[in-house]
């Protein structure tokens, strides 16, 4: 959302506005996917994630929740329970609104499309609670058909020319917009300064917002293993790049939380965004106080992650609260990566320098309790993903050991001794005796 706000508004500008015409700007995200794209298929981009701190890798999933549910709360996507304030930036609203878009003074917790949107919060709340499949979509179908009733209040068709011409297109149901003004739409004249720092800007925030999210989905699919990294992370990492790639040239966690762990899910979403893509009449029309619930309730879902951070230690839990607080107030996962990142080589990098000068002697006394940090160094080994030393490996004819299946076997024993161990313990009875299991 920060990015495509970034292209729009601060690169092309509003309308056109700005020195970067479209064309130059699509170039430029061109470039930057095959730039991405080199990184993660020789594991530069792997690497560099495997270095983000644990801490700030669980508090990303709890920020990106935070995030959804802003998003969720607002107007333009949401059920605009929460509207802007110039004194405090903003406040509880679901006003009405007049024609131009501003609230009515004192009709606050009025607006009949707010109050549908917080019947579809329990409506998908309620369905999750009894563990019912596709509680989320049941949530949307039902508050955006009762939208699209016209006459009531809270229909999305008012009475107006602007509601007559989206009903007329809803009725379309079926319609296809052809991409010949948009397709390959690129000059690559880059000549101007501003556009090299849109491109870099592009590079870097990808990397942040990418890797953030792919790891937060992995540890909320409890996919993760202790040295940060996941199965299959190199052809995630790759295809997310050709999908950058891909989205230029043609100028363009809710899945998890019901039951979705494979590939399958993957396939099946882009299925029906292909099928949308005739059916966009009635698409289009789904209100954005029918979708808002479902990401409050997927953020609430992804927040959980936030026990798992150590907030035993200051310099692992200050960061990890500002990654979980900036994302949403930035309006970007990329800045709040970037503060907790930054705070988090500030604080222990001082401490380092402290220790360094005093000769280990000016220490923290709670030290023991801080999280290991993941200081792989910039080797080949390291490096490279799994595929390219397999390649290498066979050249020289000797055998490659996937360092993330060694992680699993270590990971599976040390759970069959925790189970070992409490089949050994002593069961204590009612009086307070002691027995021990043979």
């Amino acid at each position: 959302m920060g990015l495509n706000a970034y292209f729009t508004y601060t690169v092309v500008g509003f309308h056109g506005s700005n020195k970067i015409s479209y064309e130059t700007a699509v170039a430029a995200v061109f470039i930057e996917g095959i730039l991405f794209l080199l990184l993660s298929i020789f594991g530069i981009r792997q690497w560099l994630a495997r270095l983000i701190p644990q801490s700030i890798k669980i508090a990303t999933g709890a920020g990106i929740g935070l995030y959804l549910c802003f998003i969720g709360f607002q107007s333009t996507a949401g059920i605009s329970l929460i509207g802007d304030e110039p004194a405090t930036l903003v406040t509880l609203s679901g006003c009405i609104k007049d024609a131009a878009g501003v609230c009515v003074p004192g009709t606050k917790m009025e607006s009949p499309t707010t109050w549908m949107g917080i019947f579809g919060f329990i409506i998908i709340s309620i369905c999750m609670l009894f563990r019912v499949k596709g509680a989320v979509l049941i949530g949307i179908l039902i508050i955006s058909i009762l939208s699209w009733i016209r006459g009531t209040t809270f229909t999305f068709f008012p009475d107006t020319a602007a509601g007559d011409a989206a009903f007329d297109y809803f009725k379309k149901v079926v319609s296809f917009h052809p991409i010949e003004g948009i397709l390959w739409k690129m000059d690559f004249n880059l000549n101007s300064a501003e556009i090299w720092v849109a491109l870099i800007t592009f590079l870097y925030v990808d990397i942040l917002d990418t890797t953030g999210t792919l790891y937060s989905m992995a540890k909320f699919g409890g996919y993760m293993y202790k040295n940060g990294d996941f199965d299959g992370s190199s052809a995630a990492f790759v295809c997310d790049a050709v999908s950058i790639t891909i989205g230029a040239i043609l100028g363009s966690g809710a899945g998890i939380t019901e039951g979705g762990r494979t590939g399958i899910t993957s396939i099946v979403t882009a299925f029906f965004f292909f099928v949308s893509l005739f059916f966009s009449p009635i698409f289009a029309s789904f209100p954005p106080w029918a979708t808002g619930p479902a990401l409050i309730v997927v953020g609430s879902m992804m927040v959980k992650s936030v026990r798992s951070i150590n907030w035993d230690y200051v310099g692992d839990a200050i960061p990890a609260f500002l990654t979980i607080a900036l994302m949403p107030l930035s309006y970007s996962i990329a800045y709040g990566l970037i503060g907790g990142i930054g705070s988090y080589i500030a604080i222990n990098g001082f401490v380092y320098l402290i220790e360094l000068i005093s000769g280990g002697r000016i220490s923290p006394k709670d030290k023991d309790l801080r999280e290991p940090w993941n200081t792989e160094s910039f080797t080949f080994g390291n490096v490279l993903p799994g595929w390219f030393q397999r390649i290498i490996c066979r050249i020289r004819g000797t055998v490659y050991v996937d360092p993330l299946d060694v992680l699993e076997e270590e990971e599976r024993l040390e759970r069959e001794a925790a189970a070992a161990a409490e089949v050994r313990d002593a069961k204590v009875d009612m009086h307070g005796d002691i027995h021990e299991i043979p």
